[in-house]
């Protein structure tokens, strides 16, 4: 197992294990569980699931992704990012529907880590990633203003959609309860400014606390205030899963089968980039394709358990980084403590404020849009990326997260071919005058009847037009092509050039090529252009072509 590709960072670190750092790993662990803990339940509400669906998916994916993933100190539970994607599979497809997409999307995971998929989520842009995380928050955000003031729908009353959850509070705006916003405002407040006092102690943890004695003692607010236990069940011990009852047709699998796919790529690209933080964090490097391999087990074991989908959390491993935690033993130890609390202290969660909930999600939702990196790319980048980046954002809001990316994939492949056709150039040199005075040293003696032209940039079917730029004039022997600044040749690009031979043979002018670079040379030898051409007019350097054009031109007169 030594230089095995998908070898666990589990099986490495474990080497070299001491005492002294298990002690780190368990303070670690322990600091963790208590920041994922009512982080766990908020993302689970957010997502349309039960509270302990997040209690669940921390338990299960947070000790499979540690023992089996591929980075020292990744956390992966339930995040922001599946929030939208989860409640509006749990709304279209049921909890059937979620299981089988998420068993799906394990799966797809494990084979892309098999496969050595982990080094192609480098080709995802930043714009993207950029729009889509902003978008997400700001999904979020509206999504949570509902329980922030304290807003009562009608029954039959469910929106899933951004736009549908905007016109749903602007209709019932007049339910605002006063007390709710009171909370929210008091837990929102908390979030804020007892970070800058207190660093030991999870503001998250504080303001749950404080917004559930606020409900218990102040006069009137029992009766004004929705808490986790007057809208959902609090379960206690382990979870149950009725597989019994779930809906495994072919018709469901392929009515799920685009979701899953969709949780498979954001859980590969969120669960890699938090990798690439932990890295920075702790000077380490992680194993891209072992940890596709842990987050599609992890995904697998999450459902299995009751819970969500689940990846790699960035503010988790953050500070799981902080307090000490430097092997997947931290992880571990977090799902643990997790687990007792499941099975000793979780009715008491029924006692957290809904408000609470919903300004724990802001604080998510602000943290996670990353609103100055989306101002800077705004400002600084070019046009075509500001595009992209904008086109993605709002693709993300008003439609889903499967549009955002394959809009923003497919526009940022046709301007980069845009972009790279630019780049190219077909220019023919200029000619001077014998007699003319000039300084340069540079200049070469070309006949009137040969002509050349310099080729630069990379020749692919979005700049296979410049070829037939290429003028011949009556007079014209002979075609000399430089290709020195070419790194590239597709097929179409070699076929503007087969066309371009047919017309020098037709009218009677040789073709030179010069300086022709390995992968365009190959492939004019594997379709047969090199042999057409004939060797012989497939020069090193520039001055051997015109060499070569001479003896041409000479042996014609």
């Amino acid at each position: 197992m030594k230089n095995f590709y998908l070898k666990p960072k589990f099986f490495s670190v474990m080497k070299n294990y001491s005492a002294q750092q298990f002690t780190k790993d368990l303070v670690a662990g322990v600091i963790v569980a208590i920041i994922a803990l009512p982080l766990s339940i908020a993302l689970a509400l957010a997502s349309g699931v039960e509270p302990a669906c997040g209690i669940y998916t921390a338990i299960a994916a947070g000790f499979c992704v540690s023992l089996f993933g591929g980075s020292r100190i990744q956390i992966a539970g339930p995040t922001a990012a599946f929030a939208s994607i989860v409640a509006g599979i749990v709304a279209t497809q049921g909890m059937d529907g979620l299981f089988i997409a998420t068993i799906l999307a394990g799966v797809l995971l494990i084979l892309m880590g098999v496969f050595r998929f982990g080094s192609l989520i480098k080709f995802i842009p930043h714009t993207i990633t950029t729009g889509f995380t902003s978008g997400i928050a700001l999904t979020i955000l509206i999504g949570q203003i509902k329980d922030f003031l304290g807003l009562t729908y009608a029954d039959g009353v469910k929106p899933i959609e951004t736009i549908e959850k905007i016109e749903a509070n602007i209709e019932f705006i007049g339910t605002f309860s006063w007390q709710a916003l009171v909370v929210g405002a008091v837990s929102l407040a908390i979030l804020i400014f007892y970070p800058k006092i207190e660093k030991r102690i999870p503001p998250s943890l504080i303001a749950v606390l404080v917004g559930a004695l606020m409900v218990a003692f102040l006069p009137g607010f029992e009766e004004g205030v929705y808490t986790i236990r007057d809208l959902y069940t609090i379960p206690s011990g382990l979870p149950h899963v009725d597989f019994a009852g779930m809906d495994f047709s072919f018709e469901k699998i392929s009515a799920v089968l685009p979701d899953a796919l969709t949780i498979a790529v954001l859980a590969a690209i969120e669960s890699l980039l938090s990798c690439v933080v932990a890295d920075g964090m702790v000077n380490s490097r992680h194993n891209s394709n072992a940890e596709l391999v842990g987050q599609g087990i992890g995904n697998i074991a999450s459902v299995l358990f009751g819970g969500i989908p689940a990846t790699g959390a960035i503010a988790r491993t953050a500070a799981n980084a902080k307090n000490g935690g430097r092997t997947p033993v931290a992880g571990m130890v977090h799902a643990v403590v997790l687990l007792l609390v499941l099975l000793f202290l979780m009715p008491y969660a029924g006692l957290i404020p809904m408000p609470t909930i919903a300004a724990i999600l802001f604080m998510v939702a602000y943290n996670m849009c990353e609103w100055k990196k989306f101002v800077r790319i705004v400002k600084t980048a070019p046009k075509s990326d500001i595009l992209i980046l904008i086109v993605t954002f709002v693709l993300t809001v008003v439609f889903d997260l499967v549009v955002a990316i394959a809009v923003g994939m497919v526009l940022t492949a046709l301007l980069f071919m845009k972009r790279m056709s630019d780049e190219t150039s077909v220019n023919g040199w200029k000619y001077i005058d014998p007699d003319h005075d000039t300084d340069s040293v540079d200049l070469r003696a070309v006949p009137k009847d040969v002509r050349v032209y310099e080729i630069s940039g990379p020749l692919f079917f979005g700049a296979a037009d410049k070829i037939p730029a290429i003028i011949l004039k009556d007079y014209t022997r002979c075609l000399i092509l430089r290709m020195r600044a070419v790194p590239s040749l597709d097929s179409t690009a070699l076929n503007a050039l087969e066309a371009l031979h047919a017309t020098c043979k037709k009218q009677n002018v040789r073709l030179i090529l010069s300086h022709v670079n390995e992968q365009p040379l190959q492939a004019m030898k594997k379709a047969g252009f090199y042999d057409a051409v004939g060797e012989e007019n497939f020069c090193e350097h520039i001055d051997d072509a015109l060499q070569r054009a001479q003896n041409v031109t000479s042996d014609r007169t």
